[in-house]
């Protein structure tokens, strides 16, 4: 993961907080149940030595990506943010040439999106066409159903 990643400051503390959850809680609980499932008897045989082992190797993943994510995290902060160009944390609205249909969507990191706030990837078709754009300027965006246009609207925070 050398790709940098885009975040909000709290988008930031909520990552080093679930972090720090997984390090200080549930490594500790996961060893405990390695110890209580080893304390059972034969190894071989024990189901839930190795249920406790896999759990621990899932975890242990998910902390080494996390940790990745918060070494390659670059923090934006929306003060210093310029709205004469679509940017990372711009609200941008934009209208659907084809169908004349205008919506508005903020746009974040790839951990932050969510369609249903209204926030989307900068790594996403839309997002990566939007980048850069400014008022007035279309955007062509490379979808499945072929290309789309999209005519920037507005821009703020």
């Amino acid at each position: 993961m050398n790709d940098v990643m885009y975040v909000s400051k709290e988008s930031f503390e909520k990552l080093r907080g679930e972090l720090h959850h997984m390090k200080t809680v549930q490594r500790p609980a996961a060893s405990r149940a390695i110890a209580e499932a080893r304390e059972k008897g034969d190894l071989k045989e024990n189901a839930e030595y190795d249920a406790a082992k896999e759990a621990q190797g899932i975890l242990e993943a998910k902390i080494a990506q996390l940790e990745g994510q918060i070494a390659s995290a670059r923090i934006v902060d929306s003060s210093e943010i310029d709205t004469s160009k679509v940017t990372i944390l711009t609200k941008v609205t934009f209208t659907n040439i084809a169908t004349k249909k205008t919506v508005t969507y903020q746009i974040v990191g790839e951990t932050e999106a969510d369609l249903k706030q209204g926030k989307i990837s900068s790594a996403s078709p839309i997002g990566r066409g939007l980048l850069g754009k400014q008022k007035g300027e279309v955007a062509e965006v490379q979808a499945p159903t072929g290309l789309l246009k999209f005519r920037v609207e507005n821009i703020f925070i």
